[in-house]
Parts: structure tokens; C-alpha cells; sequence
């Protein structure tokens, strides 16, 4: 379980941690399976932990007045699932993260990442880089959100991460494009007949 947080690390650096190193990363992170529908996070909760995925896929997500959900991230193997907010500033959350099928991940708290920052100068680099990509990520779904149509939203999806599309079934691929199931099913029936 725990090669695949590894070989994820290694890749961010130009020379792989050492076996002290690898040591200690393995010290600071728990294994977890979380079952289909099983929370990590509910509404309301401070979030101290970032899981994660070894095996398995995840979604963030809202709950409005009406009850209707409101898809913020999907996660899938390799992506690290956690209300960023609610962990860097100790208020509770606004959302769910839970499992969307069954998944194994890794759990390491905010306290156990700064620290290994701390001994790991890797780490430290890793993190800033996280921190960008995500800012970047961010930046990209808000513009497509204000800027793009329902269809090219899809689009960017389809290009952006295609294995969304394999894993998550539509309606939480239109939730999280903002979009009803109907239009949808409209743009992949255009896509379908081009």
C-alpha cells in the first residue's frame, strides 16, 4: 500500500528519498478503507486530515436547502482528498467528502505533514507544488464556471480527465459541471452523432 505514496513522492523530487526518508513518510500515514458511501468528512466537522487514494474514488460536495447535492471535487487513485479550508484554518467544514466506491487510502494529519516538511526537504517542495496545482485547478473550474458553456465545460472535462468520465456516473458528472442530467445527456448524444 504504502509503494504507491512513495513512487507518488518520488516523483515530485529529482532524487528518491532515502530509505530514513521513506521511513519516516510510512510512519506518519494510516491505512483506511472507506466502503461505498462512507464518510470521511461530514458538514460541520474541522477536517485535520488529508487522505490519500491508493485504490478507490471519492467526491466533495454540498448539500443545498432543497437537498439536492452539489458536486465540488472528484478524486481517483493518486489524488489527495480533503477540505483544504477547514484544515489550514480549524473551522468546520461546509462539505462531505466520502468514498463513491469502495477505497484504500492513506490518512495523515496537517500536524504529521509539517512535520515530515520539516525533515524532509522534498516534502517541502512537494507541498508548495501541491498548493499550485490546486490554485490552479481552482482558478481553471471557477473560469470555466463563469466564462465557458455547459458544453465546453463538458469538453474540458472530457480532455482534462477523461477517466472521470469511466468511474463517476452522469449525474454527478453534471453536478459537478453545473449542469442537469437532460442537457447532459444532450451534449454526449451531439458528441455521439459527430
Amino acid at each position: 500500500m504504502y509503494d504507491a505514496l512513495i513512487k507518488y513522492f518520488n516523483s515530485y523530487t529529482t532524487t528518491p528519498l532515502t530509505g530514513d526518508e521513506t521511513d519516516s513518510i510510512q510512519s506518519f500515514f494510516t491505512p483506511k478503507k472507506f466502503r461505498k458511501r462512507q464518510y470521511f468528512l461530514q458538514e460541520g466537522e474541522v477536517c485535520k486530515n488529508s487522505a490519500f487514494i491508493i485504490k478507490g474514488a471519492m467526491r466533495k460536495y454540498r448539500v443545498d436547502e432543497k437537498g439536492e447535492e452539489h458536486i465540488i471535487r472528484l478524486y481517483i487513485e493518486n489524488w489527495w482528498a480533503s477540505d483544504r479550508e477547514s484544515v489550514a484554518t480549524g473551522a468546520p467544514s461546509a462539505y462531505f467528502i466520502d468514498a463513491w466506491e469502495d477505497s484504500d487510502c492513506l490518512i495523515v494529519s496537517k500536524a504529521h505533514l509539517a512535520e515530515l516538511a520539516d525533515r524532509i526537504p522534498a516534502m517541502t517542495k512537494w507541498l508548495r507544488t501541491l498548493d499550485a496545482n490546486y490554485a490552479i485547478a481552482t482558478q481553471r473550474r471557477i473560469g470555466a464556471a463563469i466564462s465557458m458553456s455547459a458544453e465546453e465545460r463538458y469538453h474540458d472535462l472530457e480532455k482534462s480527465y477523461p477517466e472521470f468520465l469511466q468511474r463517476f456516473p452522469q449525474h454527478l458528472i453534471a453536478s459537478y459541471l453545473g449542469i442537469n442530467r437532460e442537457t447532459l445527456s444532450r451534449i454526449r448524444g451531439r458528441g455521439v452523432k459527430k
